[in-house]
């Protein structure tokens, strides 16, 4: 129990950290790095692609993102645990069929 605090811990730290060492700083997506980067190798470049919809603001562009990493960690979080308790399910019998 202690050492997940500890984990759990580090990890908001983490987190939070760089928000207080780079004060004002814009933390933007990958994107808009990739974007500026293939402008400056090929300025006559053209995407040969556009969004089919584009989100009203960055807030809600924001929470769909979110909202798409919540159901990913919930996905793999039942998927882990759905596993481990099929094994256990399984040791559980094992060791009920080793005692008769």
């Amino acid at each position: 129990m202690k050492k997940n605090v500890i984990l759990i811990s580090v990890v908001v730290i983490l987190a939070i950290f760089p928000l207080f060492i780079q004060k004002g700083a814009e933390f933007g997506g990958a994107d808009g790095e990739a974007e500026a980067a293939i402008g400056e190798i090929n300025a006559s470049y053209e995407p040969w692609f556009s969004s089919i919809w584009e989100p009203p603001s960055g807030e809600i562009e924001s929470l769909l993102f979110c909202l798409q990493a919540a159901i990913g960690a919930g996905f793999i979080g039942y998927f882990v645990g759905l596993t481990r308790g099929k094994y256990k399910r399984k040791d559980n019998v094992n060791n009920k069929e080793g005692q008769i």
